[in-house]
């Protein structure tokens, strides 16, 4: 199944939501799935964004589910690496990180999971979470800055180009993320869904064509790993979109 959310839509659903790790206000939306789940054995993408208060500090935590996170808006500090628009990082399962501090304008992230899972926040200030870490990677990376082009350069661009956002040799299985760089209506070959266990294609900028609909600004695409093929079309503007592939693992108990 190919699941697709314009961000518009996403943009125009925002919630006031209290954090549960902080207890401060901020702002969220689901794009794909429940906001938070406790169930190992929920099914299906889980897809949220949240727009952080000014200042605000989540503090380190893990998830059960792997995930990337996208941060299209706003500065702030991870740990000690800043944060700024556009960068992407990448979480296995059960590897924390943290703290994510907002700068005094807020700072926007985009959590994107394969699976809903046991996808809740397990932070490392309250009693009993060592009991619920497994074994995992524990990779938790972060992308440089990601350049995006003027809107001119976009729409006019001649060539195609996939790049990745990571260093290829330090992966040793599935994992691979990419900035495709689409002019006006071209189109490329999406990865083949059935060779790791899905993906998703983030328009950053431009807009994407998808079953006659145009997706524009922080549209989302999730494409399952039973699918035979995806193609990644720009619109009329051109298109640059991220392109997150996730790596087969074991199951999680």
């Amino acid at each position: 199944m190919i699941h697709a959310k314009n961000g518009i839509q996403v943009l125009q659903n925002l919630q006031s939501v209290i954090s549960p790790g902080s207890g401060i206000e901020h702002w969220g939306a689901s794009y794909f799935g429940p906001r938070y789940s406790t169930n190992n054995l929920a099914s299906g993408p889980q897809a949220l964004i949240t727009e952080m208060s000014a200042n605000e500090t989540i503090l380190p935590h893990f998830h059960g589910v792997t995930q990337f996170q996208i941060f299209p808006s706003g500065v702030g500090m991870m740990a000690k690496l800043p944060v700024q628009p556009l960068m992407l990082q990448y979480k296995d399962h059960h590897s924390a990180y943290g703290p994510l501090v907002a700068g005094a304008h807020g700072l926007t992230f985009i959590a994107l999971r394969k699976n809903t899972g046991d996808s809740a926040p397990v932070y490392l200030s309250k009693p009993g979470y060592k009991d619920k870490l497994l074994p995992s990677k524990r990779r938790n990376w972060l992308s440089p800055h990601i350049e995006l082009s003027t809107k001119p350069v976009l729409q006019f661009r001649k060539e195609a180009s996939f790049d990745p956002l990571f260093d290829v040799e330090k992966i040793t299985d599935e994992l691979a993320a990419h900035i495709c760089r689409l002019g006006a209506n071209m189109s490329m070959a999406g990865p083949d869904p059935r060779l790791a266990d899905g993906y998703y294609v983030f328009v950053a900028n431009g807009s994407m064509e998808h079953n006659g609909e145009l997706l524009n600004d922080w549209s989302l695409v999730f494409v399952e790993p039973t699918e035979s093929s995806f193609q990644i079309k720009a619109g009329p503007d051109g298109l640059e979109a991220l392109v997150m592939q996730f790596p087969r693992e074991e199951t999680v108990q």
